[in-house]
């Protein structure tokens, strides 16, 4: 059997390991059950890709984002090394084929979304694959206390009885010493192997600025090839859109995009044609692009471990690099009220859970482990509801285990017949175009009474000499005249039902959960909150200290290492500070005036008015500046 580094040479071109990838790599191959804190850039798909290659069998890798997955399989299939992924956008002919050829050992490396793992086809097969080891990617999610909690990783301990032989290798680039501790207790890892490599990153310089003009900044930072992060979709259009403007040629990448569109940008930063993109957090994940020097977080992330896995992106390479994040008023203000948003009442998550259910027409007593495709914004219009208010109730409900939410994915229209073949021959009277087209169906794919069957509208109306417009009428009238399920292609999110579906007045939600939780996400945004204001203690060691590293050092060229201010002079640093003082307590434009020496008496006057504009402070009738909550 070659060895590591002959393998690694040979698929991968490179001479050596990165520090730690060679002793979780032995610590797999001798059987042992391993935990690897590689931080974002350290290289945790190689601890198991290797390995793979080195013993019999496959490799079950459990991932929760389709698109790493994908990204993954391409990169592996590209070097000539056997790999295949099971997730939401297939369905069920795909899978069946996909596992069949898993148990006939077509493959090193399975990658799985959790949900699939729960599914009858997925456990019929279970039994039947040659598992050599099961690698457990982004590892936190199967906390409930982490950042990022997905109760379909609950279900992976579950492989343990099946395989009891096959040790678990744990990765994850994000997890404080509380979390690593449920990681191990949620795997069921038997006496692990532990390997931590620091947070520390040596090349990029962090700066934390408090800005009044975002886009001005962004424009004077940006460097060479970069990422800019956004929160909402639309502030990533905007942004793009400006910097195109001002001469910076720019990429856009957010999830509301088709896949093509998606795809076409991230390409086009990859092959530097965009040396910069503007994204939202969606973008990132599984990219490994070397040579980003500047990470610029236009919106202040909630969190650090947010912040520390995004700004990791930069300087992979080694190089110097720079993490700058911005932020001002509305930032402060929206971290301060982002628990409330994020915790809606009990009633609220009962509203949504039944404007799904009737959404997608999906009655009382349904079976689980359905797919659905989902448009979160036709939901919301149809239903006279808020989209952030719904998404965070849609979040909480997840956390419930009610149901999984995916990113967009491009789904193929699909056709399963579930009704009896006599009905179709008597509608040659009544229907005769639709038993035309059921017919044809039927000739052009022999498995579509039995499950979904991928099909092509246009290849249809070609075969049967129609206009394609027709044919998806018809398959609609079909539909709903309940002879078919007919779902259209579409490049939208889905919705995994895990539960049988029941009226919304009987739905249990676990609320003392959900106060924990509640408290938690409190705390987490109250650190971060610090983080911007701090200006005493070097960024690299708050990071370090959150994430455990007790006995950090400072990193010296940090901005407040090197003596700068994460605020602005003048009026940036004054409208800071007025606005700390009013989330304390509420003051009067004199009694404001008093307590800061503005070298213009009008000064405080025009920063509150502009607080205003902002929707960060209120004025009453009694003359009384509040900040408004």
């Amino acid at each position: 059997m070659p060895s590591a580094e002959e393998i690694l040479k040979k698929y991968w071109g490179y001479d050596g390991f990165r520090p730690l990838q060679k002793d979780i790599i032995d610590s797999v191959l001798t059987d042992n059950d391993t935990f690897a804190l590689l931080p974002t850039g350290g290289g945790k798909s190689v601890c198991y890709q290797v390995p793979a290659l080195m013993l019999d069998g496959c490799c079950l890798v459990i991932s929760p984002l389709i698109a790493l997955m994908q990204d993954q399989v391409n990169r592996l299939q590209q070097l000539d090394i056997p790999a295949a992924s099971i997730h939401s956008g297939m369905y069920y002919n795909e899978v069946r084929q996909t596992l069949e050829n898993a148990i006939s050992g077509d493959y090193k490396l399975l990658y799985v979304s959790p949900e699939r793992l729960q599914t009858d086809l997925f456990q019929d097969y279970m039994y039947k694959l040659d598992v050599s080891l099961i690698a457990v990617d982004e590892a936190h999610c199967v906390s409930q206390w982490g950042h990022d909690f997905r109760p379909d990783y609950l279900k992976i301990a579950e492989l343990r009885s099946i395989y009891k032989r096959t040790p678990v290798l744990a990765l994850t680039a994000t997890a404080t010493e509380e979390i690593q501790q449920d990681i191990a207790l949620q795997l069921k890892l038997k006496k692990p192997n532990y390997f931590k490599q620091s947070f520390a990153r040596q090349n990029i310089f962090y700066e934390v600025r408090y800005s009044e003009n975002k886009n001005r900044d962004t424009e004077d930072e940006i460097k060479d090839c970069s990422i800019v992060y956004c929160r909402s979709r639309k502030q990533t259009e905007a942004t793009g859109r400006h910097l195109q403007q001002h001469g910076i040629n720019t990429a856009v990448y957010h999830a509301g995009m088709t896949k093509p569109d998606r795809d076409k940008a991230q390409e086009e930063w990859m092959a530097d044609k965009a040396p910069v993109i503007v994204a939202t957090t969606a973008f990132g994940m599984g990219i490994d692009k070397p040579d980003v020097r500047t990470v610029l977080h236009y919106d202040a992330p909630e969190h650090l471990e947010a912040w520390y896995q995004e700004a990791g992106r930069a300087g992979r390479d080694g190089k110097k690099s720079f993490a700058l994040t911005l932020y001002n008023s509305v930032d402060i203000k929206r971290l301060s009220e982002s628990t409330a948003l994020q915790f809606p009442p009990e009633s609220f998550m009962k509203k949504v859970y039944q404007g799904v259910a009737e959404y997608l027409q999906i009655p009382i007593g349904c079976e689980p482990h359905k797919y659905y495709s989902f448009d979160i914004s036709d939901f919301c219009d149809k239903f006279s509801l808020q989209l952030t208010q719904v998404i965070y109730a849609m979040k909480l409900l997840e956390r419930e285990g009610l149901w999984a939410m995916t990113e967009a994915v491009h789904s193929p229209s699909t056709v399963h017949f579930i009704t009896d073949r006599h009905v179709l021959d008597n509608m040659a009277t009544s229907h005769p175009k639709m038993q035309y087209i059921a017919v044809g169906l039927l000739r052009m794919y022999n498995t579509i009474f039995h499950f979904p069957t991928h099909i092509r509208e246009f290849a249809i109306a070609r075969q049967l000499r129609l206009q394609y417009d027709e044919v998806v009428h018809m398959l609609g009238q079909m539909h709903r005249m309940g002879l078919i399920e007919y779902n259209k292609a579409g490049d939208g999110p889905q919705l995994f039902f895990h539960h049988t579906r029941v009226d919304s007045a009987h739905l249990l939600i676990d609320l003392n959960r959900i106060h924990v939780l509640r408290k938690r996400h409190e705390l987490r945004t109250e650190k971060m909150l610090a983080f911007l204001y701090n200006k005493e203690v070097c960024r690299e060691r708050v990071v370090l200290q959150y994430f455990g590293e007790v006995d950090a050092k400072d990193c010296g060229h940090c901005d407040v290492c090197k003596g700068e201010r994460a605020v602005t002079t003048g009026a940036g640093k004054l409208k800071e500070q007025l606005f700390r003082t009013l989330m304390a307590g509420s003051k009067t434009l004199a009694q404001l005036t008093q307590t800061y020496d503005a070298p213009d008496k009008h000064q405080i006057t025009e920063l509150v008015r502009g607080m205003m504009d902002e929707g960060v402070v209120i004025i009453g009738d009694d003359g009384v500046v509040r900040y408004k909550k």
